[in-house]
């Protein structure tokens, strides 16, 4: 089983949760233990999980990691101007793999699945989920 959802953002850096979306998915299909992958389909773009219970930890962590990679740097030679929007994607990861158990995703009480995008705003954002049984 295997789907792509499409995504809008509306900034340069933002933080999504898609978590919700993820679980319908499985829902849908009826799996009650297996795994799901999820995965970016863009280079400066991740998927990550993360606390949803406080919005100050998006905040928080897209700031840090604007302080890590700034937008600009006089070093920068890529073409497209977006070297700090990879080098997030790099270190963010473009994957995750939860598990499934009793139909519902594993994660601890605080978190949430993101899709993070790092060079926008986009309207044709993509990740895509596989559920494995």
């Amino acid at each position: 089983m295997i789907k792509t959802f499409p995504l809008s953002t509306s900034y340069q850096s933002q933080m999504i949760e898609i978590t919700s979306d993820i679980q319908q998915f499985i829902n849908e299909h009826g799996v009650t233990e297996g795994i799901v992958i999820i995965s970016s389909l863009h280079t400066t773009a991740g998927i990550t999980v993360n606390e949803n219970a406080d919005p100050d930890v998006k905040t928080d962590f897209l700031r840090r990691l604007d302080e890590v990679y700034p937008w600009e740097h006089p070093k920068d030679l890529h073409m497209e101007g977006n070297t700090a929007a990879h080098l997030k994607t790099s270190t963010v990861g473009h994957a995750q793999t939860i598990v499934i158990t009793d139909g519902r995703l594993v994660l601890g009480t605080w978190q949430g699945i993101y899709f993070c995008e790092f060079d926008g705003p986009r309207r044709n954002r993509k990740y895509l989920a596989k559920i494995v049984q």
